[in-house]
């Protein structure tokens, strides 16, 4: 059985490392690599779409960045309990049109005894914005992790 460390019940440490290596992950854009931190039958709502299972991760994660281009993740530890954790994040990207977008969202994560999330619930808001007013470029500096990041 495959295990993705740190393992639940989660403590203050562990839940943030979980929540930087998802980052870490998800700024690599890789949905192949991105889908193995997820049980085989994982349960995912993204906005107002259902999904269950790496297979339907990657095709879900593919589509998904081919929308959103040059796109940048922050992620923060919300809250923690036991093998569940939410989080707050930002991400920036931009459409095939040019036009950039600041997305805002809250996930919430449930993960079995192997550390692989079995569930993931994302509600996510997207603000139009002017290339000028971007703050996220590429993945986070070594300097910036665990710094809260702005609301606006």
């Amino acid at each position: 059985m495959t295990t993705r460390p740190p393992l639940p019940p989660f403590t203050p440490d562990t839940a943030r490392q979980k929540v930087q290596a998802a980052e870490d992950a998800w700024n690599t854009r890789d949905p192949e690599r991105v889908s193995l931190a997820y049980t085989e039958d994982s349960q995912w709502r993204n906005r107002d779409t259902f999904v269950t299972g790496r297979a339907a991760i990657v095709e879900l994660l593919t589509a998904k960045w081919a929308r959103e281009l040059d796109y940048a993740l922050r992620k923060e530890l919300w809250a923690f309990d036991g093998n569940h954790i939410a989080v707050r994040f930002q991400y920036e990207s931009h459409d095939a049109a040019g036009q950039w977008w600041r997305s805002y969202g809250n996930e919430l994560w449930e993960f079995d005894e192997n550390g692989l999330m079995a569930r993931r619930e994302a509600s996510i808001n997207d603000v139009a914005i002017d290339e000028s007013e971007r703050r996220i470029f590429g993945p986070r500096p070594e300097s910036d992790r665990g710094v809260p990041f702005p609301l606006r």
